[in-house]
């Protein structure tokens, strides 16, 4: 049998974050494994990911780097500037990057119906990848591991013959994850607060995590705490974070670029990090967090894990130890952390890349 062809259209840069090409490159994997063959169509952005795509055996094609100015004028769709440059200039590129393929898959909050309608004769099938519900969309299967999305979501924005698949349940986590996620749990029976990990996404651009660091120096925490801050290799303030983590009280260490964060995950007590991607991770983990919103079109996700109990959404990270304080001072932190455990290890159950595979190579089928 011919192997099933998917091309992936994602960016990453250091204003997208890294997070839509982990997540294509998770699903790239898992149809991998099912024989699939997948081809990666990304810009050169200033934070790309070419080479880690590469890394992991993928084929990468290169389209042109932006100009320095972008397109910010450009208001249709909301997040069009994240292209750095018109989306037909770039589905014509990326037509010419493709050929034919089964499955075209986009992962681009810059790219609507318009892009989709022009790369639709090159492909069987379309898959969008969105979070947003915000803009129209040409597809055959949508997937938005969003918490609490409906169909209703995308009424007016969506054709009546498009599969949906909607929730944390198919959020696109590495195996990893479903792996360790009995252990983590178990060791969360008894809770503790000795271990914070700091994860701040793979760009951070503010340096919240060097905020954050300045809060969790300036608290009054258990003597025996210590600290990991997990950063991108991209991050632009890495060399600031390590200056600030070794003039900490506490023991702090920085990793860059980990592959084993379900592991760090299951090992720590409690997180601090962003209300991304990374949010089903920490909560397929049962993994207690506070969550800071980086970027606006993080408030649904962690107003929604907020509403489930799973996580604190804070509005600055000096909020972080206020929470703490008041909880070590009434005794009361222990079942605080358990109460953030079970909600989130109700969220997903970390198999959501399996279910996602399955379903497109049944679509192929």
């Amino acid at each position: 049998m011919k192997r099933m062809q998917i091309a992936f259209r994602t960016d990453a840069s250091i204003e997208i974050g890294t997070g839509h090409v982990m997540r294509c490159l998770t699903l790239a994997d898992a149809l991998r494994e099912r024989g699939a063959e997948s081809l990666f169509i990304c810009r050169l952005h200033n934070g790309h990911l070419m080479n880690l795509i590469a890394e992991r055996g993928y084929t990468a094609v290169a389209l042109p780097k932006p100009p320095a100015d972008g397109i910010k004028a450009c208001a249709v769709p909301p997040h069009a500037y994240w292209l750095g440059t018109d989306w037909a200039r770039d589905a014509q590129e990326t037509r010419q990057a493709i050929g034919a393929v089964d499955c075209l898959v986009v992962d681009h909050y810059g790219l609507d119906c318009r892009w989709e309608e022009e790369l639709h004769p090159a492909c069987r099938h379309l898959m969008v990848i969105d979070d947003l519900a915000d803009r129209p969309h040409d597809c055959d299967l949508l997937l938005d591991q969003s918490l609490g999305r409906t169909r209703g979501d995308y009424d007016g924005l969506l054709g009546d013959h498009a599969i949906t698949l909607f929730g944390p349940n198919y959020a696109l986590l590495r195996p990893e994850f479903a792996k360790l996620r009995a252990a983590s749990l178990a060791r969360r029976v008894q809770p503790k607060l000795e271990h914070l990990l700091v994860t701040m996404g793979g760009v951070d651009k503010e340096n919240v995590t060097g905020s954050v660091l300045d809060a969790l120096d300036e608290g009054t925490l258990p003597p025996n705490v210590r600290i990991t801050v997990v950063m991108g290799p991209h991050a632009p303030w890495i060399d600031q974070v390590r200056v600030r983590a070794a003039a900490m009280r506490y023991p702090t260490r920085v990793l860059v670029g980990v592959s084993d964060m379900a592991r760090l995950m299951a090992e720590s007590d409690l997180a601090i990090g962003a209300a991304g991607s990374t949010s089903w991770e920490r909560c397929c983990m049962g993994l207690p967090s506070f969550v800071l919103v980086l970027a606006d079109n993080q408030h649904p996700v962690a107003e929604a894990l907020q509403v489930s109990g799973a996580v604190v959404a804070l509005q600055k990270p000096s909020q972080v130890v206020t929470h703490l304080e008041e909880r070590l001072v009434s005794g009361t932190v222990s079942q605080f952390l358990l109460d953030l455990s079970n909600a989130a290890a109700r969220v997903t159950d970390g198999e959501g890349v399996a279910r996602t595979a399955d379903r497109m190579v049944c679509e192929h089928v």
